[in-house]
Order: C-alpha cells, then sequence, then structure tokens
C-alpha cells in the first residue's frame, strides 16, 4: 500500500522534509544554549552587583577587556577627571527621551586613565553635540562604579569622531588620550566629592530576565515536528484517496426499483400541475398523461 513512498519523488520529498526538520530542531537546541548561558551570566551578575568593591587594577587590564565574569562588578578608583579629552556617546534614549552619555578619562596617580560614563543628559535628538556638558569636581576624586567591558562593534562605531562614539571601546580611544588606559571603563555610581553640577541619570541596573529564548526553542521543535506530520499526512492521503459518490439532481433520483433493479425517474410537473408525473423506466409502455383541460 505504501510502496509509492520509495519512488523517486516521494524519496526526494522525504529527503527535504528530512533537512527542514534538522535545521528547524537545530536552531531550538542553539536557543536552549543561549538560554543556558543567559542563566549563567545572570548569576555571575548578581554575584557581582553586590560584591564589594574591586581594585581598578585587579579587574581590568588591557588584555582582558572582554572578561565578561567581572562584568557589573563595583570598582572603586582615585584620580583627576580630564574632562579636555572626554567623548560623547550618543543615540542614548531614556523612556523616549533623546540624550547621549558623557565619557571622561580619569587620571590615576600612576597616570594609566580609566573611561568613567558619567551618565545621561538629555538633549536636542540622539546626535546632538552637546556643548553644556555639566563640569566633574575638580581635583582629586573617589569614584565607584561598574566595570564594563568593550564593546565589540566596528572600528567606525568605536572611534572618536568630532568628540563622539556609538559604542565605547578603551582600545579606540586610548590614542586621544595620549596615555595608557585600563580596559573596558566604569558605569558611575558614586564619586565624592560629589560636586555641585546637576547630576546625570545613572545607568539602571540591569534586568536579568530569561529572555524568549526558551519560547523560541518552543517554536522551533513545533516547526521540526510539524514538517515531519506534514510528510506522514500526505503519505497516508495518497495511500488512501477518497472515493468520489455520484452527486444527487434537485430534479432527478434514481431509486433501486424492488422488480428486476429498475428505477423510476422523477420528472418535474408538466405545465399546469403541481404534482409531480412519475414515468416508468425505459422498457415499460404508459400512456402519456392526460394534459389538464382548460375551462372556461
Amino acid at each position: 500500500m505504501y510502496g509509492f513512498v520509495l519512488t523517486r519523488r516521494w524519496l526526494g520529498f522525504a529527503l527535504l522534509v528530512a533537512v527542514l526538520a534538522t535545521v528547524c530542531a537545530r536552531l531550538g537546541v542553539w536557543q536552549l544554549d543561549r538560554l543556558d548561558y543567559r542563566l549563567q551570566q545572570n548569576t555571575v551578575i548578581a554575584a557581582n552587583l553586590d560584591a564589594p568593591a574591586a581594585s581598578i587594577a585587579t579587574i581590568s587590564t588591557t588584555s582582558a577587556a572582554d572578561d565578561r565574569d567581572k562584568e557589573w562588578r563595583p570598582v572603586a578608583v582615585t584620580g583627576t577627571y580630564d574632562t579636555a579629552r572626554q567623548v560623547v556617546l550618543k543615540y542614548q534614549t531614556r523612556d523616549g527621551r533623546p540624550g547621549v552619555d558623557v565619557i571622561t578619562p580619569l587620571v590615576t596617580d600612576s597616570g594609566q586613565a580609566v573611561l568613567i560614563d558619567r551618565g545621561w543628559i538629555e538633549s536636542p535628538n540622539n546626535a546632538a553635540t552637546v556643548t553644556d556638558v555639566p563640569v566633574p569636581p575638580p581635583g582629586t576624586v573617589e569614584v565607584t562604579g561598574w566595570w564594563r567591558p568593550d564593546s565589540g562593534a566596528s572600528a567606525n562605531a568605536v572611534e572618536p569622531v568630532d568628540g563622539q562614539v556609538r559604542a565605547i571601546s578603551s582600545t579606540a580611544i586610548a590614542p586621544t588620550l595620549g596615555r595608557p588606559v585600563y580596559g573596558g571603563y566604569l558605569n558611575l555610581l558614586t564619586q565624592e566629592p560629589a560636586g555641585t553640577a546637576p547630576a546625570f541619570e545613572g545607568e539602571p541596573r540591569p534586568e536579568m530576565g530569561q529572555g524568549p529564548h526558551f519560547f523560541y526553542a518552543l517554536q522551533w521543535f513545533f516547526f521540526a515536528a510539524l514538517a515531519a506530520f506534514g510528510w506522514l499526512y500526505f503519505a497516508w492521503t495518497e495511500a488512501h484517496p477518497r472515493i468520489k459518490r455520484p452527486r444527487r439532481n434537485d430534479y432527478s433520483v434514481d431509486a433501486a426499483a424492488d422488480d428486476g433493479g429498475y428505477s423510476a425517474r422523477i420528472a418535474p410537473p408538466s405545465t399546469g400541475s403541481m404534482t409531480p408525473e412519475t414515468y416508468d423506466a425505459a422498457g415499460d409502455s404508459k400512456k402519456a398523461a392526460a394534459r389538464p383541460s382548460s375551462s372556461g
């Protein structure tokens, strides 16, 4: 009954379904892998957020700027702000408001600088050049902030152009400072002295949800199962074709006769009569029905 599935057409169909189901299943596994990585990162971030502040030298180095296991760890550093070489991180939006982040180097006693994201301020638009940036406190400042790794964006996004960048990278900003720079940067939490300038809006705490990865995985597994089920369904319908039944006519119904298998036919009523006239099947002769007489 199912021998047709070994034909070239059905084998090709089966191969196509197998490839499609395999790709969908692999994408589902990939989403589960991303979910597992997200959960691991959430564990690391939760532990780092509440950890005591570490020194910048133990957390950040120029060779380990992408160390994700240290992200969001509080770091304490002391130095002096270099406002002449600060840059603006554009295209930053908060609650639908356009704005920018201000990145100011903090020069430590060793002469090495660390980039400080002092926070967000509103601007006319996300790409505007901000001219009235609040001035940081002068002199020595003690800063505590969350350590963040450098962005992996392309060079045209991280290299400063007219004092603006689209992503933060200490290695890309370092040539403009003329001094060595610690890898990564800090999201400012507190500083002493606080200064008198209007406060920036600080970086919000990171969201540690699971994201949509689990539901995406279910979606891809469903597509894989649907592809396999579709092949089985089409094979079953091919092996069990539907039998077409004759359609009944509104004015002609064949009914099996008890005598010899003859059938009677019902014809539409003739003019002037509301009752259908019945004629025998071929082979019997009957006189034609009399036409109704007209009166008057």
